[in-house]
């Protein structure tokens, strides 16, 4: 039980050093918080969860053999989802990374079609990329799925080989011939006859997930669904 003493402390920590929405900046009751109520319900949800043959489904169709596909929400420009993700991405803000990743552990854990999923492996970032922003956002969004969805997290089942420029400013051919022989499997024992969830923070040609999740599926008895934080619709 919290002492009246600690909640004096509290208060008088809050006072001098608040907490505030990543959002719109106002006051946050709890320093566990990140978002304001009101800046949550401005996600744009997307209820792709339940949905089967949804978009984000769609854009693997004749491409890649998923069991499930989705996003958590829509993702456009100059939106607070962006800022979010130019925070993790781009900021060092890790706590971005755990609070979008248990917003999608919440849409997981309520999704009865991704029962059957065993084990969450992240995007790999390329080393070098890694070593420079100093974690992999895909990761953290793993860790923040875990802390709702109580999934193992095989973090260093796949590895990524090559460096790969961005892929923001190129097409649908060139996003796919550039991400060619990009990812190699490190741990296929830990693939193995396992339904693994593969996890990245925005879903826009899919070339990425596409070619690190034909790796996966090389491994004998492997099956793959692939969930985001964010659909493009592009």
């Amino acid at each position: 039980m919290t002492s009246s003493g600690d909640k004096w402390l509290s208060s008088l920590l809050h006072l001098f050093y608040p907490h505030n929405c990543e959002g719109c900046g106002s006051a946050l009751v709890s320093d566990t918080q990140f978002l304001c109520t009101r800046c949550i319900h401005r996600l744009p949800a997307t209820g792709f969860f339940d949905k089967q043959g949804n978009p984000v489904e769609k854009t693997f169709y004749g491409r890649l053999p998923l069991h499930h596909a989705a996003a958590v929400y829509y993702f456009t420009k100059a939106s607070l989802l962006q800022h979010l993700l130019v925070q993790l991405k781009y900021k060092g803000n890790r706590e971005a990374g755990y609070f979008l990743g248990r917003m999608l552990g919440h849409a997981l854990s309520k999704a009865e079609r991704f029962r059957e999923v065993e084990a969450l492996v992240p995007l790999p970032l390329n080393p070098k990329k890694e070593f420079i922003r100093g974690y992999n956002q895909s990761f953290l969004l793993c860790e923040g799925i875990r802390e709702i969805w109580k999934k193992p997290v095989l973090a260093n089942a796949m590895t990524r080989v090559r460096f790969t420029e961005t892929q923001t400013h190129r097409n649908r051919l060139d996003r796919w011939q550039n991400m060619e022989n990009v990812f190699a499997v490190t741990q296929p024992e830990s693939l193995t006859n396992r339904h693994i969830l593969l996890v990245d923070d925005v879903i826009t040609t899919g070339a990425t997930l596409e070619a690190c999740g034909s790796s996966i599926l090389q491994v004998p008895g492997s099956r793959l669904s692939v969930a985001a934080v964010g659909y493009t619709g592009s």
